[in-house]
């Protein structure tokens, strides 16, 4: 069969099953910063995140419920509206990187960390 047209990555799974592997893989993300993942996974990944962080700088209420809505819990879309995207500053694209690391022991499968290229830095709690 050709592949000319078919954009993605197919995972051996079912599109519901895909979009929810997407969707924890982002949360997992946003919520640690950094993730080892395979290098097809970290590679769709990036196709995916990159649009999420690119509606969260915007943050209006609208994009906000887009971006609460491709992530699997609010606390880590709330954090990536408030927290990460102010600090991914002047850059429009190329947010995350892809790193390939290591042979996974028990399949040999090629494992990779994606991460935020610029440092995030925790936001200081505020005093009420």
């Amino acid at each position: 069969m050709h592949r000319h047209g078919y954009q993605g990555r197919k995972f051996g799974r079912e599109r519901d099953q895909r979009r929810a592997l997407l969707r924890g893989l982002a949360t997992s993300l946003v919520e640690h910063g950094k993730i080892e993942t395979t290098l097809p996974k970290a590679k769709e990944l990036k196709r995916h995140i990159e649009k999420i962080i690119t509606k969260a700088k915007k943050g209006d209420l609208a994009s906000r419920r887009q971006v609460i809505a491709a992530l699997s819990t609010r606390a880590a879309a709330y954090k990536l509206v408030d927290e990460i995207a102010p600090q991914l500053g002047g850059r429009t694209s190329g947010h995350v990187r892809v790193e390939r690391t290591r042979l996974r022991v028990g399949d040999g499968a090629q494992m990779a960390i994606i991460e935020f290229v610029d440092d995030i830095k925790p936001m200081p709690k505020k005093e009420k």
